[in-house]
């Protein structure tokens, strides 16, 4: 008896090319543009361009299509960096900080990063106060901290989740 692995996203090797590329500029500008759309701006035919976006999300290189929202129009107008040492550094207390990071609403992005600081947490919130509530009442709950810092986000200069290539 033969033992089948099936394929995950993260197994799919594919190659891009420029007209993937294209592809990819167009959907990371607008992800609601019709396939009809990308291929009247790439001089393709529906078909292909089709077949390509399968095939990129299957091989996980679009991972999803989502609404960019503005969180100052839903009164979220606050955003913190917050860098987090952890005390103990093994993979049953990582796991389990990951673990609860990942329950808090309030934190749109974790990052684990190297220097001085273990992980840096964006945290999206309406104002001081209810940041204080995050960090009092959520963040300083966990048992494996060693030291925070807060940065508080004066003005966004640029964002964008457009990767470039």
């Amino acid at each position: 008896m033969v033992n089948k692995k099936e394929n995950t996203a993260a197994d799919v090797q594919l190659t891009l090319d420029e007209k993937d590329m294209g592809i990819l500029k167009l959907l990371q500008k607008d992800a609601k543009m019709t396939i009809r759309e990308i291929a009247g701006q790439l001089n393709l035919s529906t078909t292909p361009v089709y077949e390509r976006i399968r095939k990129m999300e299957q091989a996980g290189v679009i991972k999803q299509y989502a609404a960019i929202v503005d969180p100052r129009k839903i009164n979220k107008s606050l955003t913190v960096l917050c860098y987090i040492t952890l005390k103990e550094h093994n993979k049953k207390c990582g796991k389990k900080f990951i673990q609860e990071i990942l329950s808090f609403t309030e934190v749109t992005e974790c990052l684990n990063i190297s220097g001085e600081f273990d992980f840096m947490i964006k945290v999206q919130v309406k104002d001081m106060d209810e940041y204080r509530e995050f960090y009092v009442n959520k963040l300083g709950e966990l048992d494996n901290l060693s030291h925070t810092q807060s940065i508080f986000v004066i003005s966004v200069i640029k964002a964008t989740h457009q990767v470039v290539y």
